[in-house]
């Protein structure tokens, strides 16, 4: 991989972290299998400091570099998961969120999953976007007043932000491809009819195409 040319997507970690709702996009992003230029991305983890983090899935994670050390500048996009904590102890994901709106005023896209939409919805990012996430009656918990702007749907892009709910993984994966253009659009049709559908001729058209 060329270091020169790869540009960088950042995933944020930190404690308890939904495994699966990531997993598809972090991996896809990173392997380059299918896309129309391999290499071109790569994934680094943005922790609050450097210690390790362990996923709910039990997972031990070493951040690559500190939240204090993230800039748009550098980055592709910025991935939030969800975990317990955008819920239980909001306080200590505020500087995430805030990272989030600093990404979004720079013009470099947000994908927020599950938890991290309610986090962004009290930082006030929501109010102005369309966006989903688990529930409209979740979103009205944290007070936010986007409640006009949200929309049924698996995963919602608009204005460089990607919000879903924690069912929606995959279509979650879908838009962040989108998003970063990873694949020609039929590869890009192929991709999610094999994955989320699992439609096994998908799989060949996926072979032909590469």
């Amino acid at each position: 991989m060329n270091a020169e040319s790869t540009q960088i997507v950042h995933l944020a970690v930190y404690e308890g972290l939904a495994d699966w709702e990531i997993g598809h996009a972090v991996a896809t992003v990173r392997s380059g299998e299918w896309q129309r230029s391999p290499g071109r991305y790569d994934v680094v983890t943005v922790g609050h400091s450097g210690a390790p983090v362990t996923t709910m899935g039990g997972v031990t994670v070493l951040p690559d570099i500190t939240l204090a050390q993230l800039k748009p500048s550098t980055s592709s996009m910025l991935i939030l998961p969800g975990a317990a904590s955008w819920d239980t102890d909001p306080e200590s994901m505020t500087s995430f969120a805030s990272a989030a709106g600093i990404f979004l005023d720079a013009g470099v896209p947000v994908a927020a999953i599950c938890g991290a939409t309610a986090g962004l919805a009290r930082e006030g990012l929501l109010d102005y976007r369309d966006h989903t996430s688990a529930a409209p009656e979740y979103l009205l918990a944290t007070g936010y007043t986007g409640a006009g702007r949200y929309r049924n749907a698996l995963a919602v892009t608009d204005d460089g932000l990607i919000t879903a709910g924690p069912t929606a993984p995959i279509e979650f994966a879908r838009e962040i491809f989108a998003q970063l253009d990873l694949f020609a659009p039929r590869t890009l049709e192929a991709w999610y009819r094999l994955h989320a559908q699992h439609d096994a001729g998908a799989y060949f058209a996926l072979t032909e195409g590469a």
